[in-house]
């Protein structure tokens, strides 16, 4: 084993010869300018399919364009129009309040003027504003007075504990 470790130690240090690089052939001039004339050519179309891409792409984002400005205005529609409903809505509830009031003045009106009527016939009736006091004070002066001759008033005024 130590004879196959030390032959392969002086293989691995022994010079081989290498494999040599080998030579291109010379190109000429006019070869070379062919191949610039080549290459301009095909530069010149790339260049004019990247310029019919961009218009490509212009021709499409134009028509994006088209499509968003009739989409705002649908929303712009759609705004105006949630904004007229709306409107009628609150209008509507203006109305419907105001309604309310008015049924409300209509259905009390009548009670007022049938109160205002009674208080009018009352005051009348009893004479409330009367110099010597209303027709009921009157009337238990009148009693009080009767009930200092009579004895059986005097005892019904006690027992309702008027006198």
């Amino acid at each position: 084993m130590a004879r196959i470790a030390a032959l392969l130690l002086l293989l691995s240090a022994v010079p081989l010869p290498a494999p040599a690089v080998e030579r291109a052939p010379r190109i000429s001039d006019r070869e070379i300018i062919e191949s610039l004339t080549q290459l301009k050519a095909g530069q010149t179309l790339l260049q004019q399919r990247l310029d019919s891409l961009q218009r490509e792409m212009d021709k499409r984002f134009e028509a994006v364009d088209k499509r968003f400005e009739a989409m705002d205005r649908r929303i712009g529609d759609l705004h105006s129009t949630l904004i007229a409903f709306f409107g009628a809505m609150m209008a509507i509830l203006v109305a419907l309040f105001g309604y309310i009031v008015w049924d409300r003045r209509t259905a009390l009106r009548p009670v007022q003027d049938r109160l205002e009527r009674l208080e009018t016939e009352v005051i009348q009736d009893l004479e409330l504003h009367h110099a010597a006091g209303s027709r009921f004070e009157r009337l238990f002066q009148a009693l009080r007075a009767l009930a200092r001759e009579d004895d059986r008033l005097a005892g019904v005024l006690r027992q309702f504990s008027l006198l």
